[in-house]
């Protein structure tokens, strides 16, 4: 499929509707077409966070795959994100007034229809896209590059269903507003063949639409501040959570990502048992969100094993850490760097239990396999330190171990 961005759109009345300009609420058929241009700021931002994703299961070949799923070139996308992850002062500031948040739009199932086999498109969370349920196109239709489209296409022709925030409007926040304006949403033979039918009227808001619009500006504000001010970053978090009971509110996706942001502040200010009820909460929603081995999944898992064990509860953080490295093999590989690390930290966890020698045996086989797979990785390093530790601690308390 062309790249998220590389789309444009059209707009072509159909034969009972006005024109643009005649008319605030059309019923235009848009057909976007592919065109050189630049790349928008909020795709380039969209590429970025899923290669950071994509690192948080496989530490290797993440540009690649993400570059292959998004039909870019690979070079294209390691520029990207060496830009993003340089310093530079004016990467948050970009972020925080009005690009896109590093939450999903999924569209309604029965918006989105296949010209070909006039089937509905639903979300498919193994692919981030939308593919016909009878397989009939080649590969799924990138749920970024959609939502831009659509986003830019409303904010274009009918920005006024937008509640008015003060800050300029993300053509990912203007696409949660689709099912709103649009009757439907139909792909071509190709991913840039799309055609948008308009609703006659558009349908009201539910205030619950602008509070989450609200909620999730705050969220992206706060991740903005978090390196430089994460005393107001967390104020901002609670109020984004205003309502929210962690350990009874439904999964939402708004509502995971700001739990997510507030449980690593709280580890980072150094509060880890304030950070296990949201670390909870984010886990649990983002498992019945995507799937247990989603790598947002992953990454909320790893934080609360990691809440748990900085808190003490080391039993209860063995368990979580167990998970991690059963769900990392399954789906980055058992030798995979992340696979390895949650091991190394497993043994870690083993050791604080007090059971050294299984930590011993379990830290040098894992030193044994990061040396033989990842030869010039420093993450060796810092696991023979950890062991050279435990031998130490064993040493100094009189442990008599049969292993050696």
């Amino acid at each position: 499929m062309p790249s998220p961005s590389a789309l444009a759109t059209q707009t072509e009345p159909t034969g009972d509707s006005h024109p643009a300009t005649d008319h605030p609420h059309p019923r235009p058929t848009t057909r976007t077409m592919a065109f050189p241009s630049r790349y928008p700021p909020e795709l380039i931002d969209a590429v970025v966070q899923r290669v950071a994703d994509a690192r948080t299961v496989k530490a290797y070949g993440a540009v690649t795959s993400v570059a292959r799923q998004l039909n870019l070139e690979p070079r294209l996308v390691q520029k990207w994100v060496t830009r993003a992850t340089a310093p530079a002062v004016h990467q948050p500031t970009r972020r925080a007034t009005g690009a896109a948040t590093s939450w999903d739009v999924h569209l309604p199932p029965a918006l989105l229809h296949c010209r070909s086999c006039h089937q509905p498109m639903p979300y498919t969370h193994l692919h981030e896209g939308y593919q016909c349920q009878q397989d009939c196109r080649p590969r799924p239709l990138a749920a970024a590059a959609l939502a831009d489209v659509i986003g830019r296409t409303i904010l274009r022709h009918a920005p006024r269903i937008l509640p008015t925030t003060g800050a300029p409007a993300s053509p990912h926040l203007a696409a949660i507003h689709a099912h709103r304006i649009l009757a439907r949403i139909t792909i071509g033979t190709t991913p840039d063949d799309i055609t948008l039918t308009w609703r006659p009227t558009p349908t009201p808001a539910p205030a619950r639409d602008q509070l989450t619009i609200e909620r999730a500006q705050r969220v992206t504000t706060a991740r903005s501040l978090a390196p430089t001010d994460p005393i107001r970053a967390r104020q901002l978090l609670h109020a984004s959570l205003t309502g929210v009971d962690p350990t009874t509110a439904p999964a939402h996706p708004v509502h995971a990502e700001a739990a997510t942001l507030l449980a690593e502040l709280q580890l980072r200010l150094g509060h880890p048992t304030d950070a296990i009820g949201w670390a909870t909460y984010a886990h649990h929603s983002t498992t019945h969100l995507h799937g247990p081995t989603h790598p947002r999944s992953l990454h909320a898992l790893h934080l609360l094993a990691n809440a748990h064990r900085r808190a003490g509860h080391h039993q209860r953080a063995y368990g979580l850490y167990r998970q991690l490295g059963e769900h990392l093999a399954a789906t980055a590989g058992p030798h995979a760097q992340p696979t390895l690390a949650a091991h190394a930290t497993t043994a870690l966890v083993l050791h604080a239990l007090g059971h050294c020698q299984p930590a011993r045996t379990l830290l040098a086989d894992t030193i044994a396999t990061h040396r033989r797979e990842h030869p010039d990785h420093s993450a060796t390093v810092r696991m023979t330190q950890h062991l050279t530790r435990i031998w130490d601690d064993c040493a100094s308390k009189g442990h008599q171990h049969h292993d050696s």
